[in-house]
């Protein structure tokens, strides 16, 4: 009865041993899941910011992918200006994060316009950059600019009141988070998304876009590309944007997002499709997404992982 008992109690005491060593190995693989050999620089879309009154564009993702190991910097460029212009603002950033960690590369991740402005810098720097992954990139253009483009003709009355309204709203924006010293030409933000500019763009920048509505070249001057996109624009009722959003959304005709088609959004290795909408994409309003959907922040980690098993 007594050798009963003991052995017993050897097998409880061996199965949790053996517990703990398995939540030990996960917690010390978690610690380094997102650890890649080169810093990732994260870079807005239109509108956009690295952090306003303390809320980031790309909410809980820079702590999640810092907590596991990666390096992280978010970058401030115009919220409205032409992707060349921005580039070279993301441009000085990228030599400024290489000065300050001593590496040879980043990895650049953009939303949105931030798409075009990550791969302007891949296509005049390349030894400066190990990949470029777009999510929800407008890389074909917008349908979304494409309409507004026609309804304000270059020069026209409502062409000003647009610029003069989206250039308070861009104030409005740089007041919570301190990129007031930026130049802003919303005109030529909007030029540099319609279908039109992005053909001009991708005549000079080419790589990694696919001929039609699939994967491009992967790997293209030493930089690999990569993206990803939601094609949901309406996932939470309690998200005061997805009305929005899904209205734009019937001015497609295709699967998209809310302000960008899912063809426009493929650059070089398509990651997949997700129900998400434009915001949700960067984890935004404050988190509120399709709870039975992938959660944004695991893709980022995932996409770190990825990197990091790739040696990047």
């Amino acid at each position: 009865m007594t050798v009963h008992r003991w052995t017993g109690m050897r097998r409880l005491l061996a199965l949790w041993l053996g517990c703990c060593l398995a939540l030990l190995a996960g917690a010390a693989q978690a610690q380094g899941y997102t650890q890649t050999r080169y810093p990732i620089v994260l870079v807005h879309g239109l509108f956009g910011f690295d952090s306003f009154l303390g809320v980031d564009y790309f909410y809980g993702i820079p702590s999640a992918l810092s907590r596991d190991g990666a390096r992280v910097y978010v970058a401030q460029v115009s919220a409205t200006e032409s992707t060349e212009v921005r580039g070279e603002q993301l441009l000085a950033q990228v030599r400024n994060v290489l000065a300050l960690t001593g590496a040879a590369k980043v990895n650049l991740i953009g939303h949105s316009h931030g798409g075009p402005t990550v791969r302007y810098v891949a296509g005049v720097a390349p030894a400066l950059v190990a990949s470029v992954t777009s999510v929800g990139g407008v890389n074909k253009g917008s349908r979304v600019a494409d309409i507004l483009r026609g309804t304000m003709p270059p020069g026209s009355i409502s062409e000003s009141l647009a610029n003069a309204a989206t250039s308070a709203f861009v104030a409005l924006i740089n007041l919570g988070s301190g990129g007031g010293g930026l130049p802003q030409t919303p005109v030529a933000a909007m030029n540099s998304l319609t279908t039109a500019g992005s053909l001009s763009f991708n005549q000079r920048f080419p790589q990694g876009i696919p001929a039609g509505c699939g994967s491009g070249a992967e790997l293209v001057n030493g930089v690999r590309y990569y993206s990803w996109t939601g094609t949901q624009p309406v996932t939470n009722l309690l998200d005061v944007s997805d009305g929005a959003l899904g209205t734009l959304s019937l001015v497609f005709g295709e699967a998209n997002d809310g302000l960008v088609s899912a063809c426009s959004s493929r650059l070089g290795k398509h990651l997949g499709d997700y129900r998400q909408n434009h915001l949700d994409e960067v984890n935004q309003l404050l988190g509120l997404r399709d709870w039975f959907s992938t959660d944004p922040v695991t893709l980022y980690r995932q996409q770190a992982n990825r990197l990091k098993t790739a040696g990047l």
